[in-house]
């Protein structure tokens, strides 16, 4: 009697699949040319499992190399904020000391020009929060009349979005510096960079119309019967199905002002740390003049601005990734 494959009724052998492994069952009247099949067959199947486990090994230990080379200089960074010494420590690790001073230092600056931390967060906030709500604004806008109406120039009006959006934004940072200093004459360089910001951000549409295409178009022609326009559909159906690109373009556009340095760098101006960002800020505190002193300082100020970033992702994560894979869908 011959064995059989595992997907065969008849034989002696007894298979059975587990999740990552193979049991074979040999019946104790086999013959031995079924025996010496059986052998053959656990040799294959445990060369199969091994291989499988060393994958797996290694994989989890790239894994593990990669998430720990990402996250020693956060720990760090942490570990320095908390350090008694101010200037970089190079001997170990983990500081042998710890204490608050730096934080209580970055919150409570006084007359410290170098150190204005308060009115940096509150600088960035602004900007963050404005930016925020006027990019959100116009994405949803151009998104839903690219994705729900039909119009002349609009397949060659998304074609030219797509080119421009090609282009870096840093090729335009010092046209805008231009146009803020001569043409337009703004003196408020929170609201140059509001608009920096925001001016361009219905551009990033593509997204969001990928999950506007995803919403049936038979509820916008179930609206219009009922008398519905567009801006009731927009405002009354769209809007309320759409949370999670919402979530989504909220969450992209507050993150731009509060993280970005190079633009800030360019509009803001030198020297007048009261109009600084929290970037602008703690990277003038790394001059070579200055860092011997406020090092742990800039540590203490780098672990506060992440820390209301993290919160907004703890509570919208689930909306973000739905808004990430809903919209690309199709588009």
């Amino acid at each position: 009697m011959k064995i059989t494959d595992d997907d065969s009724t008849a034989g002696q052998a007894v298979v059975k699949h587990y999740r990552h492994s193979q049991v074979l069952e040999l019946s104790p009247d086999a013959t031995p040319e079924e025996i010496e099949q059986y052998k053959k067959r656990k040799r294959r199947v445990f060369a199969h499992n091994f291989r499988e486990v060393f994958l797996t090994v290694l994989h989890n230990l790239f894994i593990a190399i990669l998430a720990a080379w990402w996250l020693v200089p956060i720990v760090w960074l942490i570990a320095c904020s908390f350090s008694t010494s101010t200037s970089p420590n190079t001997t170990t690790f983990f500081p042998t000391e710890l204490t608050w001073n730096n934080y209580i230092a970055i919150w409570n600056p006084g007359t410290d020009t170098v150190n204005q931390f308060p009115t940096w967060f509150l600088n960035t906030f602004i900007v963050a929060v404005a930016t925020c709500l006027i990019s959100t604004l116009f994405v949803l806008q151009v998104s839903f009349a690219l994705s729900r109406m039909r119009f002349k120039g609009r397949k060659a009006l998304m074609n030219l979005s797509m080119i421009m959006g090609l282009f870096p934004g840093m090729l335009t940072m010092i046209c805008l510096y231009f146009l803020f200093q001569y043409v337009f004459k703004i003196d408020n360089y929170l609201i140059r960079l509001i608009i920096a910001y925001s001016a361009s951000s219905g551009l990033g549409y593509l997204i969001c119309k990928g999950f506007f295409d995803t919403i049936p178009k038979d509820i916008d022609e179930a609206a219009k019967i009922d008398g519905a326009n567009e801006f009731t559909i927009f405002t009354k159906i769209t809007i309320p199905l759409s949370k999670p690109i919402i979530v989504y373009n909220v969450i992209t556009s507050f993150m731009a002002p509060w993280v970005d340095f190079v633009l800030a760098k360019i509009i803001l101006p030198a020297g007048d740390p009261y109009h600084y960002t929290v970037s602008v800020g703690l990277f003038n505190m790394l001059d070579k003049s200055l860092v011997g002193t406020y090092y742990g300082v800039f540590c203490a100020g780098a672990v506060m601005v992440s820390i209301p970033l993290s919160i907004l992702f703890l509570f919208v994560q689930k909306y973000y990734v739905a808004g990430v894979t809903g919209g690309a869908v199709k588009g």
